[in-house]
């Protein structure tokens, strides 16, 4: 049962295939706080999961800056942060990272029945791979393309296209699986259609204005998209 209008499925990482938004959060938590002493609230510590993670610092360290009347961060304190984060995460990365409990069953189903996994990550791509090791997930996808393999990574429309491009597919019968607002633009932005997993740590108010094709509460929903047939 493996969605009949749809012969490829691109998935995010975290939050979408991996139950990894607590580590992600932890990790985020302890590099603002070491040397910015700075604690956001959890909806502003998650808002820039699915970009890089440099980014993603980047900006808590801007918002840490505007706060108390200072100017833009500089390189330095950045790559502070990033080396900060690095370290908590690696130390708990592969004790700590899973699947989500539906993952296994529904990818294999899907794989089984002919259709073309992928999946697009900011993580860059020997992390990504890593995870997925660890998960016990990493033969079922075809191609992964992390932020390391492209110039221009999610929200950017290239690492979808570039994963199409890899399984030989066009964005017709393609579908984006995304937990985060900026998976759902990319898949939007190169012509494919997304469905936005509410498991992930973005409410569905979040998620809407980037109108998705689909609403999905678990990873097994997606089975119910289509018909059973895979590539037939």
């Amino acid at each position: 049962m493996a969605l009949r209008r749809y012969r490829t499925v691109l998935f995010d990482l975290d939050g979408t295939v991996l139950d990894s938004i607590d580590m992600i959060k932890a990790s985020l938590r302890h590099a603002l706080q070491v040397h910015l002493d700075w604690e956001p609230a959890d909806a502003v510590l998650v808002r820039g999961v699915g970009t890089p993670l440099r980014e993603q610092l980047w900006l808590h360290a801007v918002d840490a800056h505007e706060a108390r009347g200072h100017g833009e961060p500089p390189d330095a304190l950045v790559d502070e942060l990033v080396a900060a984060y690095l370290t908590h995460n690696r130390a708990r990365h592969d004790a700590e990272i899973r699947p989500f409990p539906d993952a296994l069953a529904t990818l294999t189903t899907m794989a089984e029945a002919g259709l073309a996994l992928g999946i697009v990550t900011s993580k860059p791509h020997e992390t990504a791979r890593r995870g997925l090791r660890i998960a016990g997930l990493e033969h079922l996808f075809a191609v992964v393309v992390g932020a390391d393999d492209v110039r221009r990574p999610k929200p950017d429309p290239e690492p979808v296209h570039a994963a199409l491009a890899a399984l030989g597919a066009t964005v017709e019968g393609a579908l984006f699986v995304g937990d985060s607002p900026h998976d759902l633009h990319a898949g939007r932005a190169a012509g494919v259609d997304t469905a936005a997993a509410l498991w992930g740590p973005f409410p569905r108010e979040a998620l809407a204005p980037a109108t998705p094709s689909h609403w999905v509460e678990t990873l097994a929903d997606l089975l119910a998209l289509g018909d059973a047939c895979g590539r037939g």
